[in-house]
């Protein structure tokens, strides 16, 4: 099949590439490297069935000719800004680069005849919710940060082109999604700050905050899954884990696995950031009901992540700067 990667160069696309390529198809990569790195696609480029190509997919008419060209069949739309905390500084960015790119991927879709669609959207569209675990039918959505508006919205434009247009969509709904290949992130983040100063671990907001941690290779699993068993018009799932884990723990787990004592300074308040949902809690009975479940819990997802995040900071230091 010949599928397109949206945001290839990025955490979880990078991850499933060579998954793709595994299993025979075709894949066209796209990304313009805006977050993504060069270093994560590179693998791949000598590759058969292979294609990369740099674009923003704000260039709608590039974009549907670049569909047509390849004959897309399938769409991973995994393209965003996954750092919520930037969308609050510039505030017209996740309206961008998510709610119009999608747009354009979607037309793009309909233009060229590419009839399915996995989309990565966020348990972050429920807010700060009075029902936990949190079920994929709650309501009213009132998301808090722009990042989570603009994949809300996005989720409304995948389901009216899906209704419109006989295109069927996988939305996911993520947990905190950790592994190789990041960009972001908490884990990130603190592996790089001990690798500057071991004497120090700084944590915004006062540690509470707790979510579940799904490690990308389960992620990954959890959509290939829904794809292969859920056959509606428009699927809709939680992807995540039943346990949780915390700020707090993360740290001390950090320090732990790199081996050092540092003094853990904790900010103030039970958030790191405005727009940040501090507690996240995520029914995933559906997912269950399908026959799917994580080969890892939250604690051991962030473990494994640790350790691969650790391996590949010190194995290349200028790209991880």
């Amino acid at each position: 099949m010949r599928i397109a990667v949206t945001g290839a160069a990025g955490f979880i696309a990078s991850n499933l590439v060579p998954r793709l390529l595994a299993e025979g198809h075709e894949v066209l990569a796209i990304d313009n490297f805006f977050l993504g790195k060069p270093a994560h696609v590179d693998p791949f480029r000598s590759a058969p069935g292979y294609r990369f190509l740099e674009l923003d997919l704000l260039q709608g008419e590039a974009l549907a000719e670049v569909f047509a060209t390849f004959r897309t069949e399938r769409v991973w739309h995994l393209a965003a800004n996954s750092d919520i905390s930037f969308g609050t500084t510039y505030t017209d960015f996740d309206l961008k680069g998510g709610t119009l790119v999608t747009y354009h991927v979607l037309e793009a879709m309909r233009r060229c005849g590419a009839r399915e669609i996995l989309f990565s959207s966020s348990g972050a569209i429920y807010g700060e919710p009075t029902v936990r675990p949190t079920p994929e039918n709650y309501g009213p959505l009132f998301p808090i940060s722009l990042y989570a508006a603009s994949k809300l919205a996005c989720e409304g434009l995948i389901t009216a082109y899906a209704h419109n247009y006989n295109i069927q969509a996988w939305i996911f709904r993520f947990g905190n999604i950790v592994g190789p290949n990041p960009t972001h992130g908490v884990i990130f983040d603190f592996v790089r700050r001990l690798r500057r100063d071991p004497s120090r671990l700084s944590v915004l907001g006062d540690g509470t905050q707790a979510k579940p941690y799904v490690h990308v290779e389960d992620c990954l699993d959890g959509m290939m899954f829904g794809h292969a068993h859920a056959c509606q018009e428009v699927n809709c799932f939680n992807l995540a884990v039943p346990d949780r884990t915390s700020v707090a723990q993360i740290a001390q787990l950090t320090v732990a696995a790199m081996g050092l004592r540092p003094e853990i300074q904790f900010g103030e308040g039970p958030r790191g950031w405005r727009g940040d949902v501090a507690q996240v809690d995520l029914d995933t009975s559906r997912m269950r009901a399908l026959g799917w479940q994580p080969d890892l819990g939250s604690h051991e997802a962030v473990q494994r992540t640790i350790l691969e995040i650790v391996t590949q900071v010190d194995a290349f230091p200028e790209r991880y700067a």
